[in-house]
């Protein structure tokens, strides 16, 4: 225990037995640094396992565990009957040398490219960075729903399952797979679709799917329609594919089919962009008599119908109106939704339902950007379909929004009467709130910010006749509610007072 070695590895070894990483891999990592840095030199013997564990204070199945973990890695070699010896593994590549007037750049990386590309103007990044407490976003669940517990157990006995590995080495899929019929069976029950797995395909998130639909369908300087405030996410994807897009007024009754009919020619446009469940931002619903009249111009007019029905899930009273694609029988309409909105986010997926030859396509693009694709998230989310979870934990999780949506009405009520105007919507995670005097979006949100509440620039909606915020309350429970209106209220008091 006195040799140099072990000296070095009693100082520079610590460890901590409550913390969800396992100690052999603690202690296997600061060897590793130790060789590294050179305290422990290529050939050096390490001690016993034996000596090892009573130098550390350890078990000796774990002092066999660090050795058998830095054996696995390269950084010792195990020798029967002599011990174990440090290794330095071998560089695989050899360090290019620098010109003589740039040594001292040559190995600090460049910050800009020393060749030509193209930058995307439309994609450029929304995300703002904020140290507030509290937030208001667009309509998000609450992560803290999601059951922790129960999941893990789930995703552990998803990834047990002997097919996975057969699933892992198919080259080819000779058939559907177990999701994409239990997929199909869903929708088919939910939202009175009559469709089988050529009809769909299932991609990591809606934005995702819109992607994929806006180059396969979109050329440069195609024409695309979409409401007069629409989804900003939406609206990136559309000008990035090359689109011209124009506006159409959106009222109580959702989009002007109407406004269509009068401002544009048959065969101009390519495609019209609709959230006819709920319009994004102001949450109307697209009404039934608009539908009909939608879907027989796109026939006449020769135009698809993109229909983003992004939480259709939540919906708190009555029955949800079923989506647009379920009555086209004319291959018109191409439907983007989200499953497992009650679920951690990584674990949602994306699926897109549109007439076979197209999905077809996108079957194609869709293994140039994601072929590895998630099979133990299929595998998971097929068996949560089959046993009900999924649909239990939507109508659980229903109740708790429905309280919140309620509770923040009683809230804005008290705090902002005769200030802010809204409709109750019979669903989803937000609500459009209207400001009956129009001030600066911006300086509300500065104001706001100083008071530990950030609004991001993404809900707020103003020009000449709009001055609205969509609020999204979806991720707060009922006292937070309280908080963010009490200070939504001081910053708009201070807006109204500067």
């Amino acid at each position: 225990m006195n040799s140099p070695v072990s000296q070095i590895l009693k100082q520079l070894i610590t460890f901590d037995k409550t913390i969800v990483q396992p100690v052999y891999v603690q202690v296997a990592q600061q060897i590793v640094n130790a060789i590294q840095r050179g305290y422990l030199e290529k050939g050096s013997k390490l001690p016993g396992t034996r000596v090892f564990s009573q130098l550390l204070n350890i078990h000796r199945n774990t002092a066999v565990a660090i050795y058998e973990e830095l054996a696995s890695q390269g950084w010792v070699d195990i020798v029967a009957n002599r011990g174990t010896f440090v290794l330095v593994p071998e560089e695989s590549t050899a360090k290019i040398k620098a010109t003589t007037q740039h040594l001292q750049q040559a190995y600090v990386y460049p910050k800009v490219a020393g060749f030509p590309f193209q930058k995307s103007f439309h994609l450029a990044s929304t995300a703002q960075e904020t140290t507030a407490k509290y937030s208001i976003n667009d309509g998000k669940p609450d992560l803290r729903l999601h059951p922790v517990h129960q999941f893990s157990r789930w995703y552990s006995a998803a990834m047990k399952r002997k097919p996975l590995i057969n699933k892992w080495n198919s080259t080819t899929a000779l058939r559907p797979s177990v999701f994409s019929i239990q997929l199909c069976n869903y929708l088919n029950a939910t939202r009175g679709f009559h469709i089988n797995p050529h009809h769909i395909i299932n991609t990591r998130s809606t934005e995702m799917s819109l992607y994929m639909v806006s180059q396969l369908l979109i050329k440069q300087d195609d024409l695309v329609l979409v409401g007069q405030l629409s989804n900003y996410a939406a609206n990136m994807i559309f000008q990035e594919a090359g689109a011209i897009m124009r506006t159409i007024p959106v009222d109580d009754e959702g989009l002007d089919v109407d406004y269509i009919k009068t401002h544009f020619v048959k065969k101009s446009i390519r495609c019209v962009y609709i959230c006819a469940h709920r319009d994004y931002p102001t949450t109307v619903t697209l009404s039934a008599k608009r539908r009909l009249q939608l879907l027989q111009l796109a026939k006449t007019y020769g135009f698809a119908i993109i229909e983003d029905d992004y939480d259709y899930d939540f919906q708190f009273e009555g029955s949800a109106m079923l989506p647009m694609a379920s009555a086209d029988a004319d291959g018109m309409v191409i439907y983007l939704g989200k499953l497992g909105q009650s679920l951690f986010p990584s674990f949602h997926t994306g699926f897109v339902v549109a007439p076979e030859n197209f999905i077809s396509e996108a079957k194609n693009y869709l293994q140039l950007l994601d072929k590895q694709g998630d099979l133990i998230q299929e595998q998971m989310l097929s068996e949560l379909i089959s046993e009900g979870e999924i649909y239990r934990l939507k109508k659980k999780n229903i109740i708790t929004y429905k309280q919140r949506r309620d509770c923040l009405c009683q809230y804005l009520n008290y705090y902002f009467e005769g200030a802010i105007t809204w409709d109750i919507p019979l669903g989803g995670l937000a609500l459009w709130l209207q400001f009956v005097n129009t001030i600066s979006l911006v300086k509300l949100a500065e104001e706001a910010e100083k008071l530990d509440l950030f609004l991001p620039k993404t809900i707020l909606y103003q020009d000449k006749t709009t001055c609205a915020i969509r609020f999204g309350f979806g991720h707060l429970n009922e006292d937070e509610l309280e908080i963010v209106i009490k200070k939504l209220k001081r910053a708009y008091d201070n807006v109204l007072n500067s």
